[in-house]
């Protein structure tokens, strides 16, 4: 794990920069869903998408940090949540084809070239057709926190990047974006 992989959510969540109520309302989450938290970090997400799926669904929270897994686990025992200690840029042994949404936030510019290409691979393994990735993450442009700017991407380098159809984006919070791709049948 080179380059600041693992633990870079340690007390700088974006928790509180974040329009929660549009990211869930673009999302339109249903009951009976299958959703990745990608990078969960403390699962505040998990637990939002956990409510929406009910108990027919189910919400897989991963994180690289094996003590984020252990705190989740213990908040989350009983419910629909499987906190599950992996990283989306390899093989997460979640069954392929079962997901409908794959939640990412403020996770993919950290990613390396070669890990941008294997979370690919991972997504498009783990979504059904129609499945939905969802990423968040902070504009490319001069902000008072966040990454430098060249580790950032903007929405249209994202499109060029992730090969799905890119069929929504919304301004998620003051200096935040939320780019919404599918997986087409043919993918």
């Amino acid at each position: 794990m080179g380059n600041n992989q693992h633990g870079h959510h340690k007390g700088n969540s974006t928790e509180m920069l974040l329009d929660k109520e549009r990211i869930l309302k673009e999302l339109n989450i249903q009951p009976g869903q299958s959703i990745i938290d990608a990078g969960c970090g403390n699962g505040y997400m998990a637990m939002e998408f956990s409510q929406l799926v009910n108990n027919t669904g189910k919400v897989y929270a991963l994180d690289q940090s094996q003590e984020a897994i252990e705190i989740l686990k213990n908040k989350t025992k009983g419910t629909n949540i499987s906190p599950i200690k992996a990283d989306i840029t390899r093989e997460t042994g979640i069954n392929d084809s079962s997901i409908d949404l794959i939640y990412l936030s403020t996770v993919y510019h950290i990613f390396s070239n070669q890990k941008k290409e294997t979370f690919q691979n991972e997504v498009k393994r783990l979504l059904r057709p129609n499945g939905r990735l969802a990423m968040v993450e902070i504009e490319k442009k001069e902000t008072p926190m966040g990454p430098p700017q060249n580790m950032r991407v903007s929405p249209e380098e994202m499109k060029n990047l992730i090969e799905m159809e890119p069929i929504a984006l919304v301004k998620v919070g003051e200096y935040f974006y939320m780019q919404i791709f599918e997986k087409r049948e043919i993918d």
